[in-house]
């Protein structure tokens, strides 16, 4: 199991419509073969950054996603939303906890 962790920030007023597009992208991925889950999060420190988690069985299943045309729509939406690159780390998922 592989954890990406991508670290964005947003153009002022930009928010809600790159949130937007970041929920409908997390609900169409939960149909992709490998999908376990994510998470959006914002900081407390700014509004204008956006952290995102995502949890695949393996890298192969994420780079699969990236072909499907909704990940395709969702990321023209959102690039022109971003200010700079977006920064990502990969782990591999020694042990889980959950409720």
């Amino acid at each position: 199991m592989m954890t990406v962790v991508t670290h964005v920030r947003l153009k002022t007023g930009c928010e809600p419509d790159w949130d937007a597009a970041m929920r409908e992208r997390l609900s169409a991925a939960q149909e992709r073969p490998g999908w376990i889950g994510g998470q959006l999060l914002i900081p407390l420190d700014g509004h204008n950054k956006r952290t995102v988690i995502g949890t695949w069985a393996s890298r192969a299943d994420w780079e699969a996603w990236h072909e499907d045309s909704t990940f395709a729509e969702t990321r023209a939406r959102m690039d022109g939303l971003q200010e700079g690159r977006s920064e990502m780390v990969w782990y591999e998922v020694v042990t889980e906890g959950r409720a």
